[in-house]
């Protein structure tokens, strides 16, 4: 299979089957997202959903988490990983948010980067979401499903973004990372992924080579 037939076959299958994928993360406002975010990194989304709640009634803006003592952020995601790397950062974070950005998340990639624990990853999410950008982010989940299903042989997180931007249409984009992701989740697993249950087996390049 040619690659833009197996790029048309994901798309369609997904379109059918999960067409309006979107994020487990809850949130209501643009910061809230970008915390969220920046919390899930080598964490899952539920363990995250746990914490914010309180974090948020404690920190409701940037200004609040600004002033904030490393002590108190790190004792509400300390069930979180690497808590002390991400209390640092978050505080950080809100003071730039506070400084240059008046209080608001801003929408640029390279402004959203800017940010301490804020990577390509991280900044796509939230510029896709909150400001439809046409950007897709690349987790270990999509990175994995992007290799497994043939779409892309990039070596590196970017190599794999710009293959799937290359293909995928710029309105599909923001749906497509969460088609991926939840793919990858919940059926494409690391260890053990659920061929017999993937409606994309025949299109996988995975499983092709190993049946």
């Amino acid at each position: 299979m040619k690659l833009a037939a197996r790029f048309d076959a994901v798309i369609a299958y997904f379109s059918q089957a999960n067409p309006d994928a979107s994020s487990e993360l809850v949130y209501e406002n643009p910061y809230q997202l970008l915390v969220s975010v920046m919390l899930s990194a080598q964490c899952t989304d539920k363990r995250v959903n746990m914490v914010t709640p309180r974090f948020f009634e404690r920190f409701p803006t940037p200004y609040e988490l600004a002033e904030a003592k490393f002590e108190e952020v790190f004792a509400l995601i300390s069930s979180i990983s690497y808590p002390n790397a991400k209390s640092r950062h978050l505080i950080e974070a809100a003071g730039i948010l506070v400084s240059r950005f008046g209080g608001e998340i801003p929408s640029d990639i390279d402004d959203l980067m800017s940010l301490p624990g804020v990577g390509r990853k991280t900044a796509n999410v939230v510029a896709s979401i909150i400001y439809d950008k046409p950007v897709i982010a690349v987790d270990t989940h999509v990175f994995r499903v992007s290799h497994r299903l043939g779409l892309s042989e990039g070596k590196t997180p970017r190599e794999v973004e710009l293959d799937l931007e290359r293909h995928i249409p710029a309105e599909l984009r923001a749906v497509a990372h969460h088609w991926l992701i939840l793919h990858g989740r919940y059926v494409c697993k690391a260890l053990k992924p659920a061929c017999n249950e993937c409606g994309l087996k025949e299109t996988c390049k995975f499983y092709q080579s190993q049946n």
